[in-house]
């Protein structure tokens, strides 16, 4: 992939990778992911910001050549994840004369991570400047947007910020700009659930902090360009707040058809009561999905049945996930049948620690449900309606 002008002087000079299907051997990629570096020029000096992982550090060399750059004076490296700096080392090697400025937090990291030498950083602090010349850099040290060294930078005169991961999308596409809004913006939203949900509450402040610098442009470190900065800023104020919506998120596996019987019953019962369902089959299920429904979800009821003495295992990933990703759901529940006994319930009630949820009374069976398991099931759609109907969502 060649470089692209994104605005004068400036280019994208990243690399593709349309056959990634899988990230930190745990997220789905069905689209792909691009690494995006990006080249400043200014009057006086020549800027890098970040590059590549390091399996397409060539692309970033020959982006680099081709366009005939001689000389690279400042490395701008965001985020010490190796996605983002792990083609540093031959950069660098490349560019000898280069310092690498990033925040100290990220300088260790880097040390550590790369085994990458450290006299030859320059350490910035939180809205420091850097000239180019006749462009300006200003540095935002964000932490927990991602990692804890995590930084954005601002390029001040012409209103482009390189947001690091904060915004992104995992999409492979010839597309330097966001062309389609709709495509990425469901791109953008399982990004944000996959990755940026657990800092929830950090991204709040710099979602704030971003409207504030009035941007034109919006370059992060995975998928296209914002031209229109506010599709995505106003998707992330939503995505933050302390919102939800009225829905239902219901993760199950069922064995020997008991607990699907009770998922198919409950799904009826919450539809009727006018509350949107969304089901997830977790021995079918993609598990990125799953994250995205999670984003807006009010209440999360799982279902399962036992085995041994707790809950599926596929149930408990999915638990573990949640809690991980920690979502702004108000309320839980668990469903499910057993055959002997068990601790389902104690075991995923305590998975849910992180979660600021109240919990609603459980379903569960022994064996097949008959008639009081599903004259249940409808008290507990009520409830949940109940529950709704007190947050103003239905």
């Amino acid at each position: 992939m060649v470089a692209r002008e994104i605005a004068p002087g400036i280019h994208w000079v990243g690399a593709i990778d349309f056959d990634r299907r899988l990230f930190d051997e745990l997220i789905p990629l069905p689209d792909g992911t691009s690494y995006n570096s990006y080249l400043i020029r200014g009057s006086e000096k020549t800027a890098l910001i970040d590059t590549v992982d390091p399996t397409k550090e060539f692309e970033l060399i020959s982006n680099l050549v081709k366009m005939g750059v001689d000389k690279i004076d400042y490395i701008i490296i965001n985020h010490a994840e190796q996605d983002h700096s792990g083609s540093l080392p031959m950069v660098a090697e490349f560019f000898p004369d280069a310092e690498i400025v990033t925040n100290e937090k990220c300088r260790d990291l880097l040390a550590a991570l790369l085994h990458f030498p450290t006299d030859k950083f320059r350490i910035i602090r939180d809205r420091e400047t850097l000239s180019l010349g006749d462009r300006t850099l200003e540095f935002h040290i964000t932490p927990w947007t991602h990692w804890p060294e995590t930084q954005i930078t601002f390029l001040k005169e012409d209103g482009i910020l390189f947001s690091c991961d904060l915004f992104g999308s995992h999409r492979a596409s010839s597309d330097l700009f966001v062309r389609n809004e709709g495509e990425i913006y469901r791109s953008a939203k399982r990004y944000y659930a996959e990755i940026m949900m657990p800092f929830r509450s950090s991204i709040k402040g710099y979602v704030g902090m971003v409207k504030d610098l009035h941007v034109t442009m919006i370059a992060p470190s995975h998928g296209p360009v914002y031209d229109r900065p506010a599709l995505i800023l106003d998707a992330y104020e939503d995505w933050v707040s302390d919102t939800v919506k009225n829905e239902v998120v219901l993760p199950y596996v069922s064995m020997h058809g008991s607990t699907a019987k009770m998922v198919d019953h409950l799904i009826a019962a919450l539809i009727e009561r006018g509350i949107t369902v969304k089901p997830f089959n977790l021995s079918r299920t993609d598990i990125g999905e799953l994250a995205m429904a999670l984003v807006d979800t009010s209440t999360i009821v799982i279902g399962t049945p036992t085995v041994l003495y707790g809950p599926h295992p596929q149930v408990v990933y999915a638990t573990y996930l949640a809690n991980a990703l920690k979502p702004k759901a108000k309320f839980a529940s668990v469903i499910g049948s057993y055959g002997w006994g068990g601790k389902t319930v104690d075991t995923i009630t305590k998975m849910l620690d992180h979660l600021h949820v109240d919990l609603i009374d459980p379903v569960i069976v022994k064996g097949e449900p008959d008639e009081a398991t599903m004259q249940a099931l409808d008290k507990l759609a009520d409830e949940i309606l109940h529950r709704h109907q007190k947050l103003n969502i239905v």
